[in-house]
């Protein structure tokens, strides 16, 4: 008889486990959405102090939206003028460092593919930019926005 209650109890503990794995599953699936909803694709823009050019980040922001079927209340695009960089190798007008959610669908291709977007959408502003992309894990993001204010 403990025999029995032996592996009626390893069968019991293994159902649940099973049901266990099954509901982080489904809340790990859950949580995806809400985190896809709230993933904030971050495009920082550098650029040199005495560049003359304009960098319209509204018309950019625009353009980037449509490349990465995002938001514009989910992209960020900031400017950060900077004294000097090191190689010139490149003749960039700008350096983008993109940090992006790593989504399944984004898979290599389809990144690159987008990189080469947008480096034409920054063509088309008479920019060349040097781009770089960095995906990250949706478990590992962590955003803390300001409060909406109520305006009267």
């Amino acid at each position: 008889q403990i025999k029995y209650l032996y592996i009626h109890h390893c069968q019991k503990t293994a159902y649940y486990y099973y049901f266990y794995c099954l509901w982080l599953r489904y809340i790990s699936f859950a949580l995806s959405f809400y985190s896809n909803e709230v993933t904030m694709p971050l495009v920082k823009v550098f650029a040199r102090v005495g560049m003359t050019k304009p960098i319209p980040l509204a018309s950019l922001q625009s353009k980037l939206c449509a490349i990465w079927s995002t938001k514009p209340e989910t992209t960020k695009l900031i400017l950060s003028r900077v004294e000097d960089w090191t190689s010139d190798s490149f003749e960039e007008d700008c350096y983008i460092d993109i940090r992006a959610y790593g989504k399944a669908e984004r898979t290599r291709e389809f990144v690159l593919d987008g990189m080469t977007q947008v480096q034409k959408a920054f063509a088309e502003e008479n920019l060349v930019a040097n781009v770089r992309l960095e995906t990250y894990e949706g478990e590992r993001y962590f955003h803390v926005p300001p409060p909406k204010t109520s305006t009267k």
